[in-house]
């Protein structure tokens, strides 16, 4: 059975999509800890992320820090918290959350809900940053 980002992915369900190239997708996290927590999910459908080959690995890093900086750009932060959970979805993926506070990627704490214009909006501008 097809992951939920995979889903994402094949555009089965949609999501808030920021970036793409031919192995990787990122999108706003539908449950943010904060406005703008975005997921970096290979297309590559594997659970765990040291399971990755190496070059995916590699490659993954460089596509999230090109959507770190355009978050950072968009969403005022002092920087782009990283974070690999990797059990609530069995789909490699990480995290980039914008931060002030360390409270800002705890992610115990209760998730926020955001309108669908406020998520579009969010989306259209990092797609704007990235170029």
């Amino acid at each position: 059975m097809s992951s939920i980002f995979t889903k994402i992915i094949n555009r089965e369900i949609p999501g808030y999509i920021v970036a793409e190239d031919e192995w990787f997708i990122a999108f706003l996290d539908v449950m943010p800890l904060v406005a703008g927590h975005t997921l970096i999910v290979p297309k590559k459908e594997i659970d765990y992320i040291f399971d990755l080959d190496e070059a995916t690995l590699a490659n993954m890093m460089v596509f999230a820090k090109k959507v770190a900086i355009a978050l950072k750009k968009v969403i005022p932060c002092k920087r782009i918290g990283v974070a690999v959970i990797g059990l609530e979805v069995p789909h490699t993926h990480v995290h980039l959350v914008p931060m002030n506070t360390m409270s800002d990627i705890n992610f115990t704490k209760p998730k926020l809900k955001l309108e669908s214009d406020t998520m579009k909006a969010i989306a259209e501008k990092v797609k704007r940053a990235i170029g």
